[in-house]
């Protein structure tokens, strides 16, 4: 990657103003102030970061799309995600993660790509355990990656990956909640 990746340490999961239909309407508010555009490469969470984003009245004014790139194949195909670096990993990556938010703002047209990639269970992928989530978030000004072990279930892991991402893009835009 020719961008600054930042990688954040675990904190357990994403934070409770993280959560809920408030943090998109956040998010989405600070794309509008700047005249960005988002898109999100979702894997394990199938297309709920753009559900979750779309709830928000008015997300057509900053929401590109969103491409649910499932298949390990998808995310080289359609995404750009290095081959190599797919075959050496496996899908369940940091790097993959943030080759997917560049991927997706490459082949949507977006300023803002948000990924997700992980494990929801109930079994192992490739070594990786259920609740092994990577969001990366990449703006113009980089790329950040969050790796996180989230407990729950299948639907827990994945909801939890939806407002960690969500979260990690408010803080890549130094938006604040209550803004």
């Amino acid at each position: 990657m020719t961008d600054p990746v930042a990688a954040a340490p675990d904190r357990g999961g994403p934070t409770a103003a993280a959560a809920g239909p408030e943090a998109a309407r956040t998010l989405l508010r600070a794309l509008e102030v700047r005249g960005w555009t988002v898109a999100a490469a979702e894997s394990l969470t199938g297309g709920l970061v753009a559900a979750t984003l779309v709830e928000v009245p008015g997300a057509s004014r900053t929401v590109r799309g969103a491409v649910v790139a499932y298949a390990t194949d998808l995310k080289s195909s359609v995404l750009g995600v290095d081959d190599e670096l797919l075959a050496r990993r496996g899908p369940v990556d940091p790097d993959v993660a943030a080759g997917m938010a560049a991927g997706v703002c490459a082949c949507l047209g977006a300023d803002v790509g948000l990924a997700t990639t992980g494990v929801a269970g109930p079994d192992s992928q490739g070594g990786a355990s259920p609740g092994t989530v990577h969001v990366a978030v990449r703006t113009p000004r980089g790329t950040q990656v969050r790796s996180l072990h989230l407990p729950g279930d299948r639907a827990a892991v994945r909801s939890g990956a939806v407002a960690a991402v969500i979260a990690l893009a408010i803080e890549s835009l130094g938006a604040h909640p209550s803004a």
